[in-house]
């Protein structure tokens, strides 16, 4: 398989949460790069096209799109 994204992902397991709307909703970042992550959750909710990714630890909030969908998890771009 071909590497087509632009920046290289790290493997990661960071506690994040994703706000949208007011509600906030628990996730795990599975890897990142600068320009996106792989989001997993716990249960199968309902997740907007846009949203606000949450990163405690670093004092992060990154406004993300979603570029695909599988089951527990979410690719998303950072915008």
């Amino acid at each position: 398989m071909v590497e087509t994204r632009i920046a290289p992902r790290v493997r990661v397991m960071k506690v994040a949460k994703i706000d949208y709307g007011g509600d906030k909703y628990p996730c795990v970042v599975r890897d990142i790069s600068s320009t996106g992550a792989a989001l997993e959750f716990s249960d199968r909710i309902l997740i907007p096209d846009q949203f606000t990714l949450i990163l405690p630890d670093e004092r992060l909030k990154l406004l993300c799109s979603v570029v695909w969908r599988r089951d527990y998890r979410v690719g998303v771009r950072f915008e």
